[in-house]
């Protein structure tokens, strides 16, 4: 199956969401068409402009935005003096629901991945009765279980990037406290200190997001502002188990009763292994799992994209 075309945005604008924060938001496709809302990954991505083609633009109404301190948004999570206090979960989801009011949806389909497959689920749960349909992919729930394994259960596997890591952490930090050390290392003043922790941080991830060992790392990744806003915020929701409750995406799943969606996810996912899927299909039996054999942490590792186009042409009718 082809990926669709990708179109520019028809429209486009900022959005004030309080405490100082104000949200880039564009749209694209077609202005009657079903309306559908990209939750990028992280947290602290930003959007990418290539998951646009995942979508019929001649049947969706494709809207994407920038979270909190990341991409086009404002203040910019990279900027010195950068305050992440009124950067939580609980903002992001009143930016939806802001996002969605000034826009006049009634209801959309979801897509997220990785992160944003986490931010869909808390979404989906407080506000059922907007969520028409989801597909998300790279499946987490931001569980303690989840955060310890990519920032001490991977170890093993990749022992030459992992003594690099904890290289980068003050001497004496526990394996328990790299992401606190890491979250103060980026927040330093020192332009030295905090642009090294944010290569450090960044050369870790990028060990284990494909199941390609020579796959690289994304494009934007050599952008110093951008590894540095990214880096903030994604220890700045870590160290904080992104404010939720432990498990509770899972066990409030019951939630999610009524709406249908398809998790896509690949078998060899290091960063979110199959076992967080496999138990969120239990508790959400509207959902299909399919499982991408031979695919890691990357919507462009093979058959993954392909899963993921097909379950959003399901929904766009």
């Amino acid at each position: 199956m082809a990926f669709h075309a990708l179109v520019e945005p028809h429209a486009q604008g900022m959005l004030d969401v309080g405490q100082g924060h104000a949200i880039f938001w564009s749209i694209s496709g077609n202005p009657d068409g079903v309306p559908a809302l990209i939750l990028h990954g992280g947290p602290g991505s930003g959007v990418a402009a290539s998951t646009g083609r995942f979508f019929d633009p001649t049947r969706y109404r494709i809207i994407a935005f920038d979270q909190r301190g990341c991409g086009r948004s404002t203040p910019h999570a990279g900027a010195a003096g950068a305050d992440l206090s009124a950067n939580t979960t609980g903002h992001l989801l009143a930016d939806i629901e802001a996002l969605r009011l000034h826009l006049g949806v009634e209801r959309w389909v979801l897509y997220g991945m990785s992160w944003g497959t986490t931010l869909g689920f808390a979404y989906a749960q407080r506000h059922p009765e907007r969520v028409r349909a989801m597909v998300l992919a790279g499946i987490t729930t931001t569980r303690q279980s989840e955060i310890g394994w990519l920032y001490r259960g991977l170890a093993p596997l990749f022992p030459a990037q992992w003594e690099a890591f904890r290289a980068g952490a003050p001497a004496g930090t526990s394996d328990s406290g790299l992401i606190a050390a890491y979250g103060d290392l980026l927040l330093s003043p020192d332009g030295a200190i905090h642009n090294k922790a944010a290569l450090d941080f960044h050369l870790w991830e990028a060990a284990t997001i494909s199941s390609d060992p020579n796959a690289g790392w994304p494009e934007r990744w050599n952008d110093p502002a951008y590894i540095l806003a990214r880096a903030r915020i994604v220890t700045h929701y870590f160290r904080h188990a992104a404010w939720l409750e432990e498990g509770a995406l899972i066990s409030g799943a019951s939630a999610l009763a009524d709406i249908p969606g398809v998790m896509v996810q690949g078998r060899l996912d290091l960063q979110a292994p199959l076992t967080t899927a496999w138990d969120m299909s239990r508790a959400w039996p509207a959902a299909r799992l399919v499982i991408i054999e031979g695919a890691g942490h990357s919507s462009g590792d093979a058959g993954m994209g392909e899963a993921i186009v097909s379950a959003l042409d399901g929904f766009a009718g």
